[in-house]
């Protein structure tokens, strides 16, 4: 029994959606289907699985922008983020109008998600820590037997989300890798939301902005 995954780019802005499933059960959760619902749906009738939520790290456009059409295609909830981002998915429409994108509808979730709660995926388990900073109701996805991480925007390989958006915050987005991804482990594997698949250890050696050393000079 394990968790398998694939991650296809979506959007204009090469958004990292993950199709993720249990491999004894082929039960399946859609994270962050930002759009191009095209190739999410492919992955799906490749491997035979049966989807049963989508999962939202945040209420960035490129992240959820296709949840509502891919729920509503697949009867499926939605779970996630945290109810802060609420004004985000609310606003998805002005923001699909501001990047010039169209069918992108308003996403309602059916169940948002808080830290210390989990979600299940057939019969793996997945645990959720809140991690605000690039929006304050930004969450992750945290695979414990097999240390791997869906973290959205919060961390990439040599960098970190943006916070200059509205409610954004530096230093809570520090704070945030400091205190909630850290201490996952430095063997522990993350899937960001752009760019390649990193680990921690690699990046509190050498991320130009929350490396250990870096922040020890602070």
């Amino acid at each position: 029994m394990s968790l398998r995954v694939e991650v296809t780019k979506v959007t204009p802005f090469q958004q990292n959606c993950s199709v993720i499933w249990c491999s004894e059960t082929l039960k399946a959760a859609v994270v962050d289907p930002g759009g191009d619902l095209d190739k999410i749906l492919g992955i799906i009738s490749k491997h035979q699985l049966n989807i049963e939520k989508i999962l939202l790290t945040h209420g960035h456009l490129d992240h959820a922008g296709g949840a509502a059409a891919l729920a509503r295609q697949l009867s499926i909830p939605v779970e996630g983020p945290h109810q802060d981002d609420d004004f985000w998915l609310q606003g998805m429409e002005q923001q699909a109008q501001n990047y010039g994108f169209s069918g992108v509808e308003v996403c309602v979730p059916d169940r948002w998600l808080n830290e210390g709660e989990s979600i299940h995926v057939g019969k793996e388990k997945l645990d959720v820590y809140h991690c605000p900073g690039h929006t304050p109701g930004h969450i992750i996805f945290h695979h414990q037997s097999s240390q791997l991480a869906f973290v959205g925007d919060v961390l990439f390989k040599g960098s970190i989300g943006r916070t200059d958006f509205p409610r954004g915050d530096f230093q809570t987005l520090v704070n945030s890798i400091t205190t909630k991804l850290w201490p996952l482990g430095n063997k522990t594997r993350f899937v960001s939301g752009h760019g390649p698949i990193s680990d921690f250890a690699s990046e509190r050696a050498s991320n130009a902005f929350v490396s250990d050393a870096k922040l020890a000079s602070a």
